[in-house]
Order: structure tokens, then sequence, then C-alpha cells
């Protein structure tokens, strides 16, 4: 495929498979050096994972952050009303929450606040609850099940997930592993970044890494001294950046 090495694919990912033993096989599938996945879902589990190649993979840090939503089933260890399900889920486990990662996680176990936008129950079959949610990137769905049943005092478990959605990447657009018959070239992925747009005459200050000057840039997004942001020339990326550079008036 042309141009493989600045795009990514948004990718179904199916069950059976962890997702860096997706990444090596697109990879091998693809032709390309170098292959990473934003967001991990685990094995067992299936639905959008993005996955960069090659130079993309520079691009990675303003891809990860985005917020993810999710169709699954929890199982409720003992059964309860769903009115009653409802209304735990509504004034427990709706907005800021805090969440603490599971033993498995790779992050430190401190309470950090996580955002729950919405955990809508779809239809409740006996102690199978199937759920729709959306939620800050870093949340964790089983811990989340987890502590909505530990809530009730009658314990839960994730039985099924399936990621749907990231960021502006939607499952409806995804490819098979077995039919990767679509990339997305990287300037396209970022079209939700913040970017910083620069005349053709500050490229190479902007590779050698010197501060810009008002006088290079055409336009830019409002954003913070600590954000990462992408650097345009016209429709083409030059740079991805920790933080805003300084601008010299």
């Amino acid at each position: 495929m042309k141009n493989i090495s600045y795009s990514l694919i948004n990718l179904d990912k199916p069950a059976g498979l962890t997702c860096n033993e997706i990444d090596n096989r697109v990879k091998k599938i693809l032709g390309c050096k170098k292959a990473g996945h934003t967001g991990t879902i685990d094995s067992n589990y299936t639905g959008v994972l993005i996955i960069c190649f090659d130079e993309a993979l520079k691009a990675m840090p303003l891809l990860i952050g985005m917020d993810k939503e999710y169709e699954g089933v929890m199982y409720l260890h003992k059964d309860i009303t769903l009115k009653k399900l409802r209304k735990t889920i509504k004034e427990k486990f709706v907005g800021t929450i805090t969440q603490i990662p599971p033993v498995k996680s790779r992050v430190a176990r401190k309470p950090r606040k996580r955002k729950i936008y919405f955990f809508k129950i779809l239809k409740k079959d006996g102690k199978n609850v199937y759920f729709r949610t959306k939620v800050q990137s870093g949340t964790y769905i089983r811990k989340l099940i987890h502590d909505i049943g530990k809530e009730l005092g009658i314990g839960a478990h994730l039985k099924d997930l399936r990621r749907t959605k990231v960021g502006h990447f939607s499952i409806k657009d995804s490819v098979k592993i077995d039919n990767i018959n679509k990339i997305i070239p990287i300037e396209k992925a970022l079209k939700n970044s913040k970017k910083i747009y620069i005349k053709k005459s500050a490229i190479e200050k902007v590779k050698h890494g010197a501060p810009l000057q008002e006088d290079d840039i055409l336009k830019k997004d409002k954003t913070k001294y600590d954000e990462k942001v992408a650097i345009f020339y016209k429709n083409k990326l030059i740079a991805i950046v920790d933080r805003v550079l300084r601008i010299r008036e």
C-alpha cells in the first residue's frame, strides 16, 4: 500500500489475540518495519484498535488519551431489580468517579479521577446486563464493573466487552485483520488534534527545534503550555511537539 509508513489503521481487533500479537501480525501483512497500538484491549475482547506504522508512530502521543465507548455484558453474582441497578449506576457511577487500577495493571495503584460520560443499560436478561458506556481514557471497564457489583453488595464481573469507538474512530469504519483494505493518512487521523499552521519558511526552524516567531505562524489553535501539538504546513504534518513552542513576539 502506498505511504503505509505515514499511516495507521482502525482495526476491528478479533478475540483470542493480544494487542502485541496483532501488531506483529499486521506488520507482516503490510510489510512494515514497525507497528504500535494505542489503548490496549484484553485478548478475550474485541473492537477498535488503532495501529500506527513506522513514521506515524511519532504521532501516537496525540492519539493517546481519546475518550472511548464500549458495549459489553456485566454478569451479576446475585439477581437484583433493574430499578435498583439503574439507580445505583446513576448515583454512583456516572460523572467523575474515583478508580484504583486493578492489581495486574501497569500503572501505580493509586486512586485517580475518571469521567464516566454515560452508562446505559440496554437490557437485562436474568443476571446478564447488556450495557453501553462512554468513558475517559484510562478507565478500566473490568474494574468499573467490579466496583458496581461491590456497591450493590452482590458482586459482578465483566463477561464480554467490545470497544466501539476511540475518539473519532468508529467500529463502523474499522477493517478486519484478514482484509486490511483501508489505511488512514496520519494527517487525517489528527483532524481533532490541536494544531499550529506555519509558513513554508518556518519548516526548517521547526525541524531544528528553533523557537517560532509570530510571523512564522499562519494560524493556531488555543493550547496549554504542556499540551501536545501538531505542527502543519498546509495539509502536511511537519512535527509533533510535547509542549507548545516558545513564540517570540
